[in-house]
C-alpha cells in the first residue's frame, strides 16, 4: 500500500475501460477519493458508480478545474491516461496527426498548466502519465502515434527533472500490449508485435503502485522494454534493422 495515497483525491483520465478503469478501481480500493473521466459519459459513470467514485465526463484537456471541485478542491495524484491510438504512416491526414498531437501530449500539458501552480506553493503533488512503449521505443504502422507517444514522454521527463525538488513526483507507464479495446483496434500490427506478450490491465495498475512505492519515474509493466530501450540507446542501428524485420514481416504478412 502507498501510503499518501489513502484519502488522496485522484483523477484518472481515460477511465471508463481498460488501464484506465484499473487505475480507478486500485486507487480506490487503496482509499482514495476518485474522479473518473471518460468522453463517454455512461460508462465513467459505470466506473464510478462501481469504486464509489465521481464522475466527471467529458474532454480530458479541460477537466482539471471541475475534477479539483468535486474533490473539495484538491487533487493529489492525476493521472493523465485518455490516449489515442492513431495509425497510419507519414501520409496520414493533418487531422490525424492534430488529434494525436492534441490528445497524447497537450492534453498532459494543459493539466499541468491547471495542477502546477497548487502543487508548487504546497510542495506536493503527484504527476501519472500512462505513455506506452512506444514511447520509448517505437511502433510499427503507426506513426502518429509513435511520434506523439515520444512527445508524451518527453513531457513527463521534463516535469520530473524540472520539479522533483520541489515535491512534485512523476510517473511514466510504459506498457507494451494490454489487452483493452485499444489493442483489439490495433489491428495486425498489434496481433504481431503486441499480443503475443499482452498482459491485463490490472497488470498495469500493480506496476505503477510498485513504482510509486519504490519512488521510480519509469514504470514498465513489460520488464523486457527496459533491453529493448538500452538496445536502441546504444546501438540504434541494430535496433533499427531489427525493428525493420519486423515492419518486413508485417507487409509479408498482409
Amino acid at each position: 500500500m502507498v501510503e499518501a495515497v489513502q484519502d488522496a483525491g485522484v483523477v484518472v483520465t481515460g477511465a471508463g475501460g481498460g488501464i484506465g478503469a484499473a487505475l480507478a478501481r486500485r486507487f480506490a480500493a487503496e482509499g482514495a477519493r476518485v474522479v473518473v473521466n471518460d468522453l463517454d459519459a455512461a460508462r465513467a459513470q459505470a466506473v464510478a458508480d462501481e469504486i464509489g467514485g465521481i464522475a466527471v465526463p467529458g474532454d480530458a484537456s479541460v477537466i482539471v478545474a471541475e475534477a479539483r471541485d468535486a474533490l473539495g478542491g484538491t487533487v493529489d495524484v492525476y493521472c493523465a491516461n485518455a490516449g489515442l491510438a492513431s495509425g497510419g504512416t507519414e501520409a496520414a491526414d493533418d487531422k490525424v496527426w492534430a488529434l494525436a498531437w492534441d490528445v497524447n501530449v497537450m492534453a498532459h500539458v494543459r493539466a499541468a498548466q491547471e495542477l502546477l501552480p497548487g502543487w508548487l506553493e504546497r510542495g506536493s503533488g503527484r504527476f501519472v502519465s500512462t505513455v506506452s512503449a512506444a514511447g520509448l521505443l517505437t511502433m510499427i504502422g503507426a506513426a502518429p502515434y509513435s511520434v506523439t507517444k515520444h512527445g508524451a514522454y518527453a513531457f513527463a521527463e521534463w516535469l520530473s527533472l524540472t520539479y522533483r525538488h520541489r515535491g512534485v513526483k512523476v510517473h511514466a507507464i510504459c506498457p507494451q500490449g494490454v489487452r483493452t479495446d485499444m489493442l483489439t483496434a490495433s489491428g495486425s500490427a498489434g496481433d504481431l508485435v503486441l499480443a503475443p506478450t499482452a498482459i491485463e490491465p490490472e497488470d498495469v495498475a500493480d506496476a505503477l503502485f510498485k513504482g510509486m512505492e519504490e519512488d521510480r519515474f519509469l514504470i514498465l509493466p513489460h520488464p523486457e522494454v527496459a533491453e529493448y530501450y538500452q538496445a536502441r540507446a546504444t546501438t540504434p542501428d541494430r535496433w533499427l534493422t531489427n525493428m525493420n524485420h519486423i515492419q518486413r514481416k508485417w507487409e509479408a504478412a498482409r
